[in-house]
């Protein structure tokens, strides 16, 4: 397959964000976002390039907030 048949998923154009990055954003740049990422999954749906549904699509359809939660290692106190 060659690069102009590719397929292309959500994954590869969507962006995401840290709930300190998402608290940054006003009302309007969120609205924009979700938006964006709604219509962007419907169109790669209408190409057929989506089999599954994400976890951000399905959080942006409910109106929850779509940030993913950093992770960071866990570490030992001292005793």
């Amino acid at each position: 397959m060659d690069k102009s048949t590719e397929l292309v998923s959500l994954e590869d154009v969507a962006v995401d964000f840290t709930w300190e990055e998402w608290r940054d954003l006003n009302d309007a740049q969120r609205t924009l976002y979700r938006d964006v990422m709604l219509e962007t999954y419907s169109s790669l749906v209408s190409l057929g390039y989506c089999i599954s549904k994400p976890e951000v699509i399905l959080k942006l359809e409910k109106g929850a907030e779509p940030w993913i939660r950093k992770e960071y290692p866990k570490q030992c106190l001292p005793g």
